[in-house]
């Protein structure tokens, strides 16, 4: 299940897995409103710049896997602007194929299905991973009976490299330079899914996370995983 915001309801009923509700993804919608009009440049104490130590959290967006003081590389210019075809976060085990996604008709992200609770949905109306902005990809935490894609992402250290293989046959690598479980009730769309630095090529990783509510069929955070690109491989 992705307990983010902005993906289609799906009913408990069905049989189909847990299920991302319109007020779960009533948080994502915001950030997408926002890169719409070009709110998206984030420059609080909150993120990491792209080389050196990570700054403190504020508020309620909790840093869940940040060092002191983590060294990371440069960031890359950005490249064309292909489509990713798979996913590959090497710390976690993940090879994930990537799957398109839009807007339904109530103006939520239509997650991938839970037949495919094993692939990524990118947000394709975004930025393209590599490309200057920021790509959104959106992943199922779990069904009923199992774990999903994004079951571990709140565990992946910063200074990780995901990897985003392209349509173009380059390789995009990113490295995460930011991990928070995001509380849904003082949200904050901006330094969630705004551009860090304006220029780079960066990433959104986003899944559910904190606890999960068996009456309302939701969890109470949302895991959002921040990389920027630093290299290209073929």
């Amino acid at each position: 299940m992705i307990e983010a915001a902005g993906v289609s309801e799906r009913g408990r009923s069905t049989g189909s897995g847990r299920l991302v509700t319109g007020v779960a993804w009533a948080v994502l919608l915001l950030g997408l409103w926002l890169w719409g009009s070009e709110v998206t440049d984030v420059r609080h104490g909150t993120s990491a710049p792209a080389t050196g130590g990570a700054a403190p959290t504020t508020g309620d967006m909790a840093a869940a896997g940040r060092p002191a003081a983590a060294e990371l590389p440069p960031a890359a210019a950005p490249l064309g602007g292909a489509r990713p075809r798979r996913l590959d976060i090497p710390s976690l085990g993940v090879q994930a194929p990537v799957m398109a996604r839009g807007l339904d008709g109530r103006g939520a992200i239509d997650p991938p299905p839970y037949a495919g609770a094993g692939a990524v949905g990118w947000y394709a109306a975004g930025a393209r991973p590599g490309a200057a902005g920021a790509a959104l990809f959106v992943g199922h935490v779990d069904t009923e009976d199992r774990p999903a894609v994004f079951h571990r992402l709140g565990t992946v250290p910063v200074g990780a490299t995901v990897r985003v293989f392209r349509d173009d046959g380059t390789v995009a690598e990113f490295t995460v330079d930011d991990v928070r479980v995001v509380g849904r009730d003082r949200f904050d769309a901006r330094q969630a899914y705004g551009v860090r630095q304006s220029g780079r090529a960066e990433l959104r990783l986003v899944t559910c996370g904190g606890t999960f509510d068996e009456d309302s069929g939701t969890y109470s955070a949302n895991v959002i995983v921040s990389a920027y690109l630093t290299g290209t491989g073929l």
